[in-house]
């Protein structure tokens, strides 16, 4: 599958040297084949146990845009952006599907085993605990997506400040879902700030 509307997929490296999260995004449809490209490479993401406990919930629809953006204290990227998405973790649903997570060139026996031992270790758990337990790693998930969406030729902007459970009532998630952000994507509209992170000095510590 190749990307319809962009010249070339940019590298790793420029992905990450280029990204800004932006708030002002052209008003261009993302055609189908980029945003099943984008989905494809982000669900490579890796996940303790292979667990995979993330859930995308895409909205272009102009109207549960609308909505968004009202759970969203108004920010009005939310309704600038072509696309949305809500990065969720469902461990609940995960954990009803564990043989789904387990890898297919594994005997049947130890499939058994490995299922049995995923239940123990979660079922000693509270849902609350297992809800996030299952954010770290959806966490790993967003890192993927933003920078897979940079790397296509898109700009994006992670968001936490919404109501969560307006969020969830909109789209009709089960209380127990976490969310990791909401992120607007599409065609930058505008550059963004310069980059301001802290020096390798202060947060690299070499033992």
């Amino acid at each position: 599958m190749t990307l319809q509307t962009t010249e070339k997929t940019r590298s790793v490296e420029e992905a990450i040297e280029s990204r800004h999260s932006i708030r002002k995004f052209k008003q261009e449809a993302i055609p189908q084949d980029d945003l099943n490209q984008i989905f494809e490479l982000v669900r490579l993401a890796p996940s303790a146990w292979n667990l995979q406990p993330w859930r995308f919930h895409l909205i272009t629809d102009t109207q549960l845009k609308e909505k968004l953006q009202d759970a969203a204290y108004g920010q009005q990227q939310v309704t600038s952006a072509p696309a949305v998405v809500i990065v969720a973790s469902d461990m609940e649903d995960t954990i009803k599907n564990l043989a789904e997570t387990v890898h297919p060139g594994l005997s049947q026996e130890r499939k058994q085993e490995e299922v049995a031992n995923l239940s123990g270790f979660f079922g000693g758990m509270s849902i609350e605990e297992r809800g996030q337990w299952a954010l770290t790693q959806t966490n790993i998930a967003l890192g993927f997506l933003l920078v897979t969406i940079q790397g296509t030729g898109y700009a994006s902007v992670p968001m936490l400040g919404f109501e969560h459970e307006k969020v969830k009532e909109i789209l009709g998630l089960a209380d127990h879902v976490k969310f990791a952000a909401m992120v607007p994507f599409g065609r930058a509209d505008d550059e963004g700030y310069p980059h301001h992170r802290f020096s390798l000095e202060k947060i690299v510590k070499y033992h």
